[in-house]
């Protein structure tokens, strides 16, 4: 459930409680008059009366929604500010992540530290998509980087994958100022690649940029097609210019289904 639903929702209990109130007033006004008139009247005997079981009823009902209300209030804070589920629709993360995996997402972390190489992130991608990605952090701002014969290189060091479905099939480098696959250079109109003054070097990822790679890394739309990823700014170039990117948050526990329960790392 998106943070809108959930407060439409929410909307939805505090306009039955609402009503709800205005029931109960005009329950209790209707009684009090009819108590007023019983007291003037006389009568020989005293008949008793049944009891009306309606207000008790509507009480009940009442505290329920309050219930709900407090409820739905708590949830949206937390995952507005705090934390979210978000489902995996693709293959694109297989081994780490299977398809209808359902996951935490601290969306708190990254307002404290910077994301570290070899997080599990939520992102928006610099493509047009209703849906945000999730990825791996492979490249930091400022590092090196070269995928060749099935390794990637981060500062001219080969990254330990154990988590990897299978090593990539592709050449890559980032060089000149942008990124090249297989001897082709990926077109900034179609990608996210800064512009030549936002370099800190022709060779190293320009800053606030992230190279994200899924672990199923031959089936995966990643930044070896759409470029780099922001934690903040907007998208320099591609589909997206100009919209604001970010980090939704770090993935930290697959809790859904109950046999694939695991912290990811």
């Amino acid at each position: 459930m998106t943070p809108l639903e959930l407060l439409a929702l929410v909307a939805v209990f505090v306009v039955a409680r609402v009503a709800l109130n205005l029931r109960l007033g005009a329950t209790k006004g209707a009684s009090s008059l009819a108590s007023v008139a019983s007291a003037r009247a006389e009568v020989a005997t005293e008949v008793p009366q049944a009891k009306d079981e309606g207000p008790s009823i509507l009480i009940v009902i009442r505290e329920y929604l309050d219930a709900f209300i407090v409820a739905g209030l708590v949830a949206l804070l937390l995952i507005t500010f705090v934390v979210r589920t978000f489902y995996i629709p693709s293959a694109s993360m297989v081994p780490t992540l299977q398809i209808h995996d359902v996951l935490l997402v601290n969306e708190f972390e990254y307002r404290f530290h910077k994301p570290n190489r070899r997080d599990v992130v939520v992102f928006p991608p610099p493509v047009s998509t209703p849906n945000d990605f999730i990825k791996r952090v492979i490249g930091l701002p400022g590092d090196k980087l070269r995928i060749h014969a099935g390794g990637v290189y981060i500062n001219d060091q080969p990254l330990d994958e154990p988590y990897i479905n299978e090593k990539p099939n592709y050449e890559l480098e980032v060089s000149n100022y942008g990124i090249t696959v297989d001897g082709v250079r990926v077109d900034p109109d179609l990608a996210n690649i800064p512009p030549k003054e936002a370099w800190s070097a022709p060779d190293r990822i320009p800053d606030g940029c992230y190279f994200m790679m899924g672990d199923n890394r031959n089936d995966s739309e990643d930044s070896h097609i759409w470029g780099f990823a922001q934690t903040g700014g907007t998208f320099a170039s591609g589909s997206e210019k100009g919209k604001r990117a970010s980090f939704t948050g770090h993935a930290f526990v697959v809790f859904w289904p109950l046999n694939r329960v695991h912290l990811l790392f």
